[in-house]
């Protein structure tokens, strides 16, 4: 079958599917190359993650991320135009306050992103809300916030107790009623993840939140096996694959399937 998007993918199409209870893919992307096979595939989500300090860079945080680093990267993957929605990351502490977050959303904007990404609970809603109010679309990110590395003392899954769980549902309220057009919940309980899916308007996309998101993502690299040491809410799909190409869709098949995640792939 061929998966190719044969129009450009909006915020619109992300609240259709979620509407119709269908599920939607997310991958990484840092380059041309690609992103126009992410693109030729049909995933509909590609984001240029901040992730590239690990998988690009060599760093085991994301925190020596910089704005030009991302621009740049912005820059490579929009180049070809592809007809998946891209988000970018908002590195570490870009956007402290409104004014920085405004200044830094702008360079990411005219790099080529039509949506930026940002870690934080109900502190970033100003932010959030000055964002909107100015044109610029926002995509939250709860649970595993990357940026926060050593706040939460490495990369631990978050709101498994009554109290964080609660914490995380009322950020995710918070941020929506912002104004946010997507959430990221990253490394939370399955069944955290299904209430807050099934309480928000807005999509959710998982990783390593179980299989009722609305849409998934996983780093490409992670993948494709590429990395050592791959999250256990990842999996290999060039393990099986006779290409790059093959593993991609059979990524995006899977998740439409609700055949990825696996249970070997979310928390309880």
């Amino acid at each position: 079958m061929d998966d190719f998007l044969v129009a450009k993918v909006t915020i619109s199409d992300l609240f259709k599917i979620k509407s119709k209870g269908e599920k939607f893919a997310c991958l990484t992307a840092y380059d041309a190359t690609f992103s126009h096979l992410i693109s030729q595939c049909g995933i509909e989500v590609i984001l240029v993650g901040d992730s590239l300090g690990n998988v690009i860079q060599g760093h085991k945080t994301t925190l020596q991320v910089t704005v030009k680093n991302m621009a740049y990267h912005t820059a490579c993957v929009t180049k070809i135009e592809p007809q998946s929605l891209v988000i970018t990351d908002l590195p570490f502490m870009s956007y402290p306050h409104s004014d920085e977050a405004i200044k830094t959303a702008a360079t990411m904007m005219r790099s080529g992103a039509e949506m930026v990404k940002v870690e934080g609970g109900q502190w970033l809603s100003s932010i959030i809300f000055d964002l909107v109010e100015r044109g610029i679309p926002v995509c939250g990110h709860l649970g595993l916030t990357p940026q926060s590395f050593h706040m939460l003392g490495g990369y631990k899954v978050q709101g498994r107790n009554e109290v964080e769980a609660a914490t995380i549902l009322s950020d995710a309220l918070s941020i929506q009623e912002a104004g946010a057009s997507l959430l990221v919940l990253e490394c939370v309980p399955e069944t955290l993840a299904s209430e807050i899916s099934a309480k928000l308007k807005i999509p959710v996309i998982g990783i390593g939140a179980g299989p009722n998101t609305d849409g998934q993502v996983l780093v490409l690299h992670d993948m494709l096996g590429l990395t050592t040491n791959s999250p256990s809410f990842s999996k290999d799909f060039l393990r099986d694959a006779d290409s790059v190409t093959t593993a991609i869709k059979t990524f995006l098949n899977s998740v439409k399937n609700r055949e990825f995640p696996e249970e070997d792939n979310w928390y309880s």
